[in-house]
């Protein structure tokens, strides 16, 4: 693919200025996915969905285990089909490392430090490799497609004794199964099971996640109740059941605060998963549909 000129991008706004077809957010997008498909496609299909050239196909074996690395470490922030997920990572598909990676090189060095609020992780070099293989299988195109990645491929029997096991003492079945019916989307039901309330990428989540409560105990003994608004190493605010937000210093004092999170038991159980049990306990959700 050729380079495309800033001007050129520039002149294809103006353009869009006049136009009320494109919301105005999204003219920048717009014009570099037209520009793109003008430059790689024939005249009669130029404003097209470029899709590139596939990948030769790697050994299904290494693909498997990328799938297996994959699903346990990277699920949740960039999503089971790698387009973004609901902890808010970016689409792998179409990131400049991943096109331009062959078999890990480009991976390896973002994995081993980290990036933002991604984690540095351990993984081999045959890990890395095996991983790039697995995200190497996607099809890229230049615009995003709606995915049809079927992700119910877990044993709903399995998932339910993985339910009964560590979700039962919070989670009952009538409650589990009025979850399920409310959300049509597999994508949406695995994520918000995984953590409940995270929307990810600025999108607002179907399921709100419940508020964070916070209990602050001044010296005198006074204690205060409310939603935790704030937190740090210098002070805490919260806002009490009548609508006041109050604010104590906590640096230097003897206040005492005791916080506690709906979510808690998630964010203990993310490390924990396995990409079976992820299949096992969406397979189940998605099984208490069809019940009575």
């Amino acid at each position: 693919m050729g380079r495309i000129s800033l001007r050129t991008v520039a002149s294809y706004l103006v353009v869009l200025s006049l136009s009320t077809a494109v919301p105005q957010r999204h003219w920048f997008q717009f014009a570099l996915d037209r520009l793109e498909a003008a430059q790689t496609t024939t005249p009669a299909s130029r404003f097209g969905v470029v899709e590139y050239p596939p990948r030769p196909p790697a050994d299904p074996a290494a693909v498997e285990r990328g799938r297996g690395l994959y699903g346990v470490n990277c699920t949740f922030c960039h999503g089971a089909d790698a387009r973004g997920g609901d902890g808010g990572g970016p689409n792998l598909i179409r990131s400049t490392v991943v096109l331009n990676d062959q078999h890990g090189e480009l991976l390896a060095p973002l994995l081993t430090t980290g990036r933002g609020p991604m984690p540095a992780f351990t993984f081999g070099s045959d890990q890395v490799s095996d991983l790039a293989d697995f995200l190497h299988g996607f099809p890229v195109i230049s615009q995003s497609r709606p995915s049809t990645l079927d992700i119910v491929v877990g044993s709903p029997s399995r998932g339910e004794a993985f339910v009964a096991a560590k979700c039962a003492g919070c989670h009952a079945t009538d409650a589990l199964r009025t979850f399920s019916l409310g959300l049509d989307d597999t994508l949406v039901l695995q994520q918000m099971w995984l953590m409940p309330g995270s929307g990810g990428r600025g999108v607002a989540p179907p399921i709100p996640a419940p508020p964070i409560s916070a209990t602050v105990t001044l010296p005198t003994g006074e204690r205060v109740q409310g939603r935790l608004e704030r937190l740090d190493d210098f002070g805490v605010s919260l806002t009490q059941a009548d609508g006041r937000r109050r604010t104590f210093r906590t640096v230097g004092t003897e206040t005492k605060v005791e916080v506690r999170n709906p979510l808690q038991p998630h964010i203990e159980l993310l490390p924990t998963y396995t990409d079976a049990d992820i299949h096992d306990v969406t397979a189940y959700l998605v099984s208490l549909k069809a019940r009575p």
